[in-house]
């Protein structure tokens, strides 16, 4: 029921999020949906991140918990794993200020 429950959101999701980019038919309405995309694909990264890490940390605690003896291999683990996730929300906040600030769409709609 979840499964098709989220397939049935994220389609109405989909749908209606296009109409708005086709809507966009000069360079100020690019710009303005550019300027959505990049706050929502920001908002998702970070949130995403932010998931990971605390699901990381969780099992990093609970690991430590069940052996003490193995904390600093976890610690060092869990570090580098932080930030392995912490790079993609920097990888996500570079492609959003360039789509931000570059318009590299805007150009191929007004021509």
């Amino acid at each position: 029921m979840r499964k098709a429950f989220m397939t049935i959101f994220s389609t109405a999701a989909l749908l209606s999020l296009a109409s708005v980019a086709f809507a966009a038919g000069d360079a100020m309405g690019a710009i303005g949906t550019i300027s959505w995309a990049t706050a929502i694909g920001m908002g998702l990264a970070a949130a995403g991140c932010g998931l990971g890490q605390g699901l990381g940390l969780k099992a990093a605690c609970e690991g430590t918990a069940r052996n003490p003896e193995a904390g600093g291999k976890i610690t060092v683990t869990l570090i580098l794993g932080l930030a392995f996730i912490e790079s993609l929300a920097i990888y996500a906040l570079v492609v959003c200020l360039i789509l931000l600030f570059a318009h590299p769409f805007a150009k191929i709609i007004t021509g």
